[in-house]
């Protein structure tokens, strides 16, 4: 079964500035240091662009795990798509779309995965990924508008 959750984040951060951020796989890094997340394979700095890879190594409930994910859509500054090459999920696929108006941007973030692991995952999934992942997305967000600075945050 195919959990799916949406995250929204409003910045007065300009479009192009935020779309850019949240592909930069060095923004990405210091917005995980608490897992330990680091790009190990393919880009692993710099912005990723249409039809890269990056293999992240990180510890998630206390397992280092790897997921290779390749960008397979990308509009700047409009949206962009990276989905599970080869990973712990099933399938893993992360959708970012860029919003502006006169007062700054708004940044919704598209998650859909399954989690790898029959019954049990279907489990996992509801009482344990999907939140643990909101979690995730949140943190990273807050990261790149600087949600404690400027800028303000919404989770929805």
């Amino acid at each position: 079964m195919t959990v799916t959750f949406e995250c929204t984040t409003r910045t007065d951060m300009p479009r192009g500035q935020l779309f850019d951020l949240a592909r930069s796989i060095d923004a990405h890094q210091d917005s995980m240091a608490a897992s330990r997340e680091k790009a190990v394979r393919g880009v692993t700095s710099g912005l990723i662009c249409l039809g890269e890879e990056v293999t992240w190594r990180a510890w998630h409930f206390g397992l280092p795990l790897r997921m290779t994910s390749r960008i397979t859509q990308m509009q700047a500054p409009e949206h962009f798509t990276d989905e599970q090459v080869r990973g712990p999920f099933r399938f893993f696929r992360h959708v970012h779309e860029f919003h502006s108006d006169a007062a700054g941007t708004t940044m919704v973030d598209r998650i859909e995965f399954t989690a790898p692991l029959g019954v049990l995952g279907r489990v996992a999934e509801k009482l344990v990924l999907s939140r643990y992942l909101q979690r995730l997305i949140q943190t990273r967000n807050r990261h790149l508008v600087g949600a404690s600075l400027s800028g303000a945050y919404s989770d929805e």
